[in-house]
Parts: C-alpha cells; sequence; structure tokens
C-alpha cells in the first residue's frame, strides 16, 4: 500500500528546489516553516489513508454511464467531500474566492501524494483548480462573483473542453461554433471529446470552459473564443436553475485511469432547454479564446507532470516491498538459509535504484519548476521576468520527462515483480496502464519537445537557458570541493553531462535561429530527455550536499552516485542524435511510405 513519502518531499522543496531560501528571503509571505510541514503531512496522511485505499476501487469498478448520468466507484463521491472539507481545493487559490493563496509548490507537492494514491480520483480536482486560474485571471468581474465561490471551495467543479474527433492538438481546425444572442450571452453548438470529469456524481453543478468559434472568426488559432458553459444556469441569488442544453453522451473504455470519467460532451443539439443552443458566456476577449485557455493548460502541464512522479513514486514503493519480501535463488555472497530475497540480486538492485533515480530526480524538477512560479508571482521587474522565464523553459521538462519516467519506473516496476508483475492483482499492472496517458494528454511529450527548441530555448537571445547551465555547474563545481568519498565519480559525470547539454543547446540556438526547424525538430525530444537526465544528476547531487535532519544524507549521496555514473552516459549518445540525427531522419523518410 501507497505511503505518502512526507519527508522526502519536504526535503526535496526545501533543500532542491528552493523553497527554504524563499521562506527565509519573506518571498512567500508570512508563511513559515512549521505550517509547510503541516500542510504537508495532512495531505500526506489523507494520500495514504482515505485516497490510496480507494484507488483499486477505482480502477476495477471504473465509472460508468447509466441512464445518462455518471456513477463514480463505490465510496468515491464521500472521498471527495471529505477531501473538500479539508479544504483542499482551494489552497492556492485567491482570498477573496475562499482560497488559502498558498504557494504553487505546496499544491505540486501536495498533488503529488494524492496521485500516487489515485491518479484516476486526482484527475477531477486536478482540472478544477486549472478552470478557477482561468476565470480568476481572464473573466469578468460578475463571472468570477457568480462561479468562483463555489468552485474555489469545490461545491462545483471545472472542466476544460478542447479536442473534438477530428481535431487533436490542432486546435486551429475546431468547429465547434458560438453564436451572440442580444442580452450578451452566446448560444454554443458542437460536440467536444476525451473530456475529463465532464460528468460525474460529485457535485450538483459543473463548469465546462469550451473553446468555440464565432462564426465571423478568423481562420485557424487566431480565431478561437473561450466560453464558461455551466451544466445548470444560476439564478441572480445564486441558486440553480434550468439545466444547461449540454449531456455526456457516451465514456470512453479507456486503458488505464478507469474511475476517471472520459466523456463525449454534446452542447446545443436541444436535449434540454426551449431552445437548442448550450448558454455560454465569453471569458476574456472574442477570438482570444487560446489565450486565456493556455492559462489553465500551462498549469496543467506542471500538474501532469506531477502525475508522472506521483505514479513513479507509488510504483517504486511497491517494487522495493515486493523485492524485499520475494526469495528467488542465490544472490551473489548471500549467506544466508535458503533463498534469498529478490533484492540481493544486482539486476534488481539495478532497476530498483534506477526506479528511485528517475522518481527523486522527476520531483525535483517538478519542483524547481513550481518555485519558479511562486517567484514570478513575488517578484517584480527584472526579477520577475526571470522567474518567468524560468518556469517557461522548465515546464515542458517537468511535463515531459516526469512523464515519461512515470512509464519507465511502472514499467521496470512490472519487471521486478516477474510474471507476478503482469497479473492485475499485484496491482503494479494500474500503474503502468495509468502511466501511459500523461505523455499524451494537456500536450503530448514530441509537442512539449517542440515549444522547448523553438519558444522556450529563445528566451532572452538564449541568454536565460545558458545562465541556468551556468548555475547547474556551480553543483558540480560544489561536489568536486566537498571531497566526500561517497560521491565517486558525481562531479566528473555531473559536469561532463552539462557539456553535453550546453553543447546541443548551441547547436539548436543556431539551428533555430537560421529558420532551420526541420533539422532543430528532428532532435528536439532527445533533447528534452538530455535536459532532463542532466538536471536529475544535478539537482541529486544538490540533495546529496544538503544536509537534512532525517538522517538520509548518506543514502543521498549514494544514491545521486549511482545516476550519475550509470544513467548520465547517455547524454553524450543524446546530444550525437540531436547535432546529427536529422540526416538519416530524413533519408529514411520513405521506409514509411
Amino acid at each position: 500500500m501507497y505511503k505518502a513519502p512526507v519527508d522526502e518531499i519536504a526535503f526535496t522543496l526545501k533543500h532542491v528546489a528552493g523553497m527554504a531560501g524563499a521562506l527565509e528571503s519573506g518571498a512567500l509571505g508570512d508563511l513559515g516553516e512549521d505550517l509547510v510541514d503541516a500542510i504537508l503531512s495532512e495531505a500526506g496522511r489523507f494520500a495514504t489513508e482515505e485516497v490510496a485505499p480507494l484507488g483499486d476501487v477505482g480502477d476495477k469498478q471504473g465509472s460508468r454511464l447509466v441512464d445518462g448520468k455518471v456513477q463514480t466507484p463505490e465510496g468515491w463521491r464521500d472521498l471527495y467531500h471529505n477531501w473538500i472539507g479539508g479544504g483542499w481545493n482551494g489552497l492556492t487559490a485567491p482570498e477573496e474566492f475562499g482560497g488559502q493563496n498558498l504557494p504553487h509548490m505546496l499544491h505540486v507537492a501536495a498533488m503529488e501524494m494524492w496521485n500516487a494514491g489515485s491518479m484516476a480520483f486526482a484527475l477531477g480536482p486536478t482540472l478544477t483548480m486549472g478552470a478557477v486560474d482561468a476565470l480568476e485571471k481572464h473573466g469578468s468581474q460578475a463571472l468570477k462573483a457568480t462561479y468562483l465561490p463555489k468552485m474555489v471551495s469545490g461545491e462545483w467543479t471545472g472542466t476544460m473542453n478542447l479536442t473534438e474527433p477530428h481535431a487533436g492538438s490542432d486546435l486551429g481546425v475546431l468547429k465547434t461554433r458560438a453564436e451572440r444572442r442580444d442580452d450578451g450571452s452566446y448560444r454554443i453548438f458542437g460536440q467536444k471529446i476525451f473530456i475529463t470529469w465532464g460528468e460525474h456524481d460529485f457535485t450538483d453543478n459543473i463548469v465546462h470552459l469550451v473553446l468555440a468559434r464565432l462564426p465571423d472568426a478568423p481562420a485557424g488559432t487566431r480565431g478561437i473564443s473561450l466560453f464558461l458553459v455551466p451544466k445548470f444556469l444560476v439564478n441572480a441569488d445564486g441558486s440553480l436553475g434550468e439545466r444547461n442544453d449540454l449531456f455526456c453522451h457516451s465514456l470512453e473504455h479507456k486503458l488505464g485511469i478507469h474511475g476517471s470519467p472520459t466523456c463525449t460532451m454534446i452542447y446545443g443539439d436541444g436535449k434540454f432547454g426551449a431552445e437548442k443552443g448550450a448558454i455560454g458566456y465569453l471569458i476574456g476577449e472574442e477570438n482570444r479564446g487560446l489565450a486565456c485557455m493556455f492559462t489553465m493548460m500551462n498549469n496543467a502541464r506542471l500538474a501532469v507532470g506531477m502525475q508522472g512522479v506521483a505514479i513513479a513514486d507509488a510504483a517504486t514503493q511497491k517494487a522495493i516491498a515486493f523485492a524485499k519480501e520475494r526469495t528467488q535463488g542465490k544472490a551473489p555472497g548471500w549467506s544466508g538459509q535458503g533463498m534469498s530475497p529478490i533484492i540481493e540480486h544486482p539486476d534488481v538492485t539495478r532497476m530498483l535504484l534506477t526506479m528511485k533515480a528517475l522518481t527523486q530526480g522527476s520531483r525535483a524538477i517538478a519542483y524547481a519548476c513550481a518555485h519558479a512560479v511562486d517567484m514570478g508571482h513575488a517578484a517584480e521587474g527584472d526579477k520577475a521576468t526571470f522567474w518567468q522565464e524560468r518556469s517557461s523553459l522548465l515546464t515542458p521538462i517537468a511535463k515531459s520527462f516526469a512523464t515519461d519516467a512515470g512509464v519507465d519506473v511502472a514499467s521496470l516496476g512490472i519487471q521486478v515483480h516477474g510474471g507476478m508483475g503482469f497479473i492485475e492483482e499485484t496491482g503494479a499492472a494500474r500503474y503502468l496502464r495509468d502511466a501511459r496517458i500523461a505523455p499524451i494528454y494537456e500536450g503530448t511529450n514530441g509537442i512539449q519537445a517542440i515549444d522547448l527548441v523553438t519558444r522556450k530555448l529563445p528566451l532572452s537571445g538564449g541568454e536565460h537557458v545558458r545562465g541556468f547551465i551556468a548555475e547547474l555547474r556551480q553543483i558540480g563545481a560544489a561536489v568536486r570541493a566537498s571531497n566526500r568519498e561517497g560521491f565517486g565519480e558525481t562531479a566528473a559525470r555531473v559536469e561532463a553531462a552539462l557539456d553535453e547539454l550546453s553543447d546541443a543547446t548551441e547547436w539548436l540556438l543556431t539551428a533555430v535561429s537560421a529558420g532551420k526547424l526541420s533539422e532543430a525538430l528532428a532532435g528536439a525530444t532527445a533533447y528534452q530527455r538530455l535536459f532532463g537526465l542532466a538536471l536529475t544528476g544535478a539537482y541529486l547531487a544538490k540533495g546529496g550536499l544538503a544536509e537534512g535532519s532525517d538522517g538520509k544524507d548518506e543514502q543521498r549521496i549514494a544514491l545521486s552516485r549511482f545516476a550519475a555514473e550509470n544513467m548520465l552516459a547517455e547524454t553524450s549518445a543524446l546530444k550525437d542524435r540531436v547535432v546529427t540525427g536529422a540526416d538519416s531522419l530524413a533519408a529514411a523518410r520513405a521506409v514509411l511510405g
């Protein structure tokens, strides 16, 4: 059973991601370490004792559509109400609407624990929080006053409606249409697919954020508007009114996250109401909806990265527990009676350490991204710009590297279990099935690589990424200066990985500035992994240098050495793919027909 690693999470937040310095400087207001520890402890308790026990229930039962209504798994509705009763839904929301206005770092740390307990359950609140952020930043005062208090409290949930049957990642071709009405509202017509938690039995109302196109809108993404479309209309006194003209047509049968209802939503076919068309309200300006939605999408990308971290940690815990109990053969040097636990076999040890290194490296990357988000909000002027660029740079890496790690670690977890891992009753397979969606949604990891190479590397003319690499080099230098034998070759391996990262970065910056996009994008995914591995090596080493209060300093040093000496050699091959892979890719294209 999953147990939230509260101490490790707190250590990474404070000593690797930067929270300790932010608390000391006052950048996080009057937030103190005692409150941070209390929040993490309670989030961990809730994840361990209340969410995790219902994870398997959700996987086995799934959500079902019965007579037009979604029935969630047994116990999940009560779980949700216990969750909002604890105030978790408003952790980072504005105080004026009932939120607690706490740092994003605390939010992602808590989300990691809840997702590890049940990713399918945590998906619903994740989307509501994103919808709250988009509405708070771009909605009118009237919309915010009507909807935000109940969305912040969790009494109502929110969704994000982008995808259509013919339009996946290419939103410029979406067909859902909006028509203006004289009273300032709009009528929405169309079909949306893959809408997570688009219908459920948790709350009385669901607030949908829907992308649609006006009749006179420009073509492509410049002609998309964003609308708030509630399941039930809201009366002037705040009470629920008539049912809006929208409904869930069907649920998808998915590889994983079975408890999360993934809906096909129909807007405006006349099923409800006196007139066809779902009533919606404009968020932001007409034809500028994608910019509004990106507020939600950017937050969601980091949140999805946390899903990768969460699954990786849960899969690692399960695999280690199994490897300690399962006996088979005799490992080299085993002197005990009978067969040895498989954790004693070198190859199993290698797999488990790889799982742990990828998990902790991904956690550090994601938390560092959240730290940059918080500092961007707290700072002003040039400093705010600096931190905003840092969060922009780290977001695609946090999303992609962590979700790839979630899949890789869950797969290794099955391998550690052997044949029993392929059997559903052990629970190892659920992690792989759940993890597999994360590299796909909220922008595939290939799209993240395009974003990283074409938009994020050129920030400030490439000087931001160069400065970041220079900061990371200081970690390698500090390891070398520490003279601690336990680090082994960590300093040299981290420095070499950063050299590879720097070389690949300069090559890509030159290619992008010269307009050689095909050449640059051919190596974009390899570069993204190269960046993630280099960050993993550096951040694990940084953790090894720090002194924690949990007595695990030597363990952290040992793990950083393992990662440096066993995993970072891949960065050389990745750099080669970035710099030289384009020609062979183009030459082999004909093989695909």
